[in-house]
């Protein structure tokens, strides 16, 4: 039975570089991101993302998250690979937790889940999981 894990996130560091231009405007980046997350999940997030800026200034990504801290309470590590898209402001993700990527307490964790930013450095997330 899955159960649903809330909360918030913050960026607490962005370092984004161009590799490769693109027509009008447009271009590939690589950016290292660091997060903190707060609510059901008490842990930080190091996220290595590719993203693909459109001319219109939208952007897809993919990258993937090594996440460390306490899920439920439990203890542990895993990773999620997190795609997603920024259009008008907002960024919208979809998260998968790796098979056998978690450690600790948390080994044999599986789910999927969601984050949205709106403006500032943060936003929220669901994770919908279960512990083998």
């Amino acid at each position: 039975m899955m159960t649903q894990a809330t909360g918030t996130f913050a960026v607490s560091s962005w370092d984004e570089e161009t590799y490769q231009e693109l027509a009008d405007g447009a271009k590939l980046t690589r950016a290292q991101v660091s997060f903190g997350f707060t609510g059901d999940l008490e842990a930080e997030g190091g996220w290595q993302a590719l993203m693909c800026y459109r001319e219109d200034g939208t952007a897809a990504f993919t990258g993937l998250q090594h996440t460390v801290g306490k899920l439920a309470g439990r203890e542990g590590s895993f990773v999620i690979q997190a795609d997603g898209t920024f259009e008008a402001g907002q960024a919208t993700t979809s998260w998968h937790v790796v098979p056998g990527s978690a450690t600790g307490e948390l080994r044999g964790l599986r789910g999927t889940g969601s984050s949205v930013s709106t403006g500032g450095p943060g936003g929220t997330f669901a994770l919908d999981y279960e512990l083998g």
